[in-house]
């Protein structure tokens, strides 16, 4: 009987460790998903013109074969 104790505590404590490292891990990852997203946004606001939220959008092609299937400003 001892012995499954001593199995099953050990189990346990080696789940507990291994759930602390990959707590640890993911806050890690969160943060650097922070910081990227971050910077992203800076990038953003660097090549977007102050006052608008996008970059301009022109007018679409009415005929021909170029612009006229795809919205070629996307």
């Amino acid at each position: 009987m001892d012995a499954s104790i001593n199995g099953t505590v050990g189990m346990a404590m080696a789940l507990q460790q291994f759930n602390s490292s990959q707590q640890a891990q993911a806050e890690m990852f969160r943060e650097n998903l922070d910081t990227q997203a971050s910077h992203i946004n800076q990038l953003m606001e660097a090549v977007t013109p102050p006052g608008q939220a996008v970059a301009p959008q022109g007018e679409l092609a009415q005929s021909g074969t170029m612009g006229t299937q795809v919205n070629t400003y996307a």
